[in-house]
């Protein structure tokens, strides 16, 4: 296992070189000046302008500053943003947490919803069940979601007065108060990236499970009397889920890109709406960090998932 883990590091390093190589050149080739606002201040001389755009290299060609942000990044130094002047690494460690705290709690309720409901829909093919949690589940991934969090704002907060709809970090309570206002002002968001892709995987495990129910050992623990429940358990959940593995760590980025969509709904202060206001303001450094960042994060996903797949199936040997 751990020579095994030790190739995937290392060869995971190449990919997040490609990937930054590549961020870097779209990002420097894209239109846009992150000194427009200067270049149009009359109380700002050109050589200032010229002297400051000298000092952070933006003059260079683009492998001198790829290669200078490389060799930073590599000594921990991220850069300064150009809008707030904050060293970029801070601006990413403020807004992580939160970013990670959302997506893992939506992830958590996907699979609480996926998988019970399509086992069991699985199991009772063509039933009542089936078909409605068919329905939701097409319904579901239907809906972008902006349009379902604008939903739960307009039910939830609007009508019923139960949830607040913006994301307040200077909340003022202590103690168990300040985690019961956190969690609620983080039920909305969670639950609209975790419906998302709950729904989109209950149609997933519904066809795997039933992919697994069909074979021949399945068919033959029964003849052995074995308790329909621990057949489904045992020999037919374990087996499907190893698909559904790969579904997960490959949706990963998909699910930075809602995560992105929905911090802005909610105003949730993570680094989707960082990177947002980045763009916006063209602020190359923060951009390039936080996209860095996003695209290590689904490397590690994916790395997670090789290490399942072997406590999923014993006859996966790392080789």
């Amino acid at each position: 296992m751990a020579q095994y883990l030790v190739r995937r590091l290392l060869i995971a390093i190449p990919s997040l070189l490609g990937i930054s190589v590549i961020l870097f050149t779209v990002l420097a080739l894209a239109p846009g000046d992150p000194f427009e606002e200067l270049a149009t201040n009359p109380a700002i001389p050109p050589e200032v302008r010229a002297n400051l755009r000298a000092s952070l290299g933006l003059d260079d060609p683009i492998h001198m500053r790829y290669f200078a942000w490389l060799t930073s990044m590599l000594r921990g130094e991220w850069g300064f943003s150009f809008v707030s002047r904050i060293p970029v690494d801070d601006l990413i460690l403020q807004r992580l947490p939160v970013t990670i705290a959302v997506i893992g709690a939506s992830q958590i309720v996907a699979l609480a919803i996926a998988l019970p409901v399509g086992v069991y829909a699985a199991t009772r093919p063509y039933s009542i069940f089936d078909q409605i949690a068919n329905t939701l589940a097409f319904v579901g991934f239907s809906l972008p979601t902006f349009f379902t969090g604008l939903l739960f704002i307009l039910f939830f907060s609007i009508y019923l007065d139960w949830l607040p709809f913006v994301f307040r970090t200077d909340i003022e309570a202590t103690g168990w108060n300040w985690w019961w206002q956190q969690l609620r002002q983080s039920i909305m968001p969670i639950m609209v990236l975790g419906l998302f892709q709950g729904a989109a995987w209950t149609r997933f495990v519904r066809s795997a499970v039933l992919d697994v129910i069909r074979l021949d050992h399945v068919t033959t623990a029964r003849a052995k009397g074995i308790p329909e429940r621990a057949v489904t358990m045992r020999h037919v959940v374990r087996n499907a889920m190893i698909p559904v593995v790969t579904l997960v760590a490959l949706q990963m980025p998909a699910v930075f890109g809602g995560a992105i969509v929905t911090e802005q709904i909610f105003r949730v202060p993570g680094i989707g709406s960082l990177l947002i206001s980045a763009i916006l303001a063209n602020d190359t450094p923060v951009i390039m960090a936080v996209t860095f960042v996003i695209a290590a994060l689904v490397v590690f996903f994916n790395l997670l998932a090789d290490v399942i797949y072997g406590w999923l199936d014993p006859r996966i040997s790392y080789r």
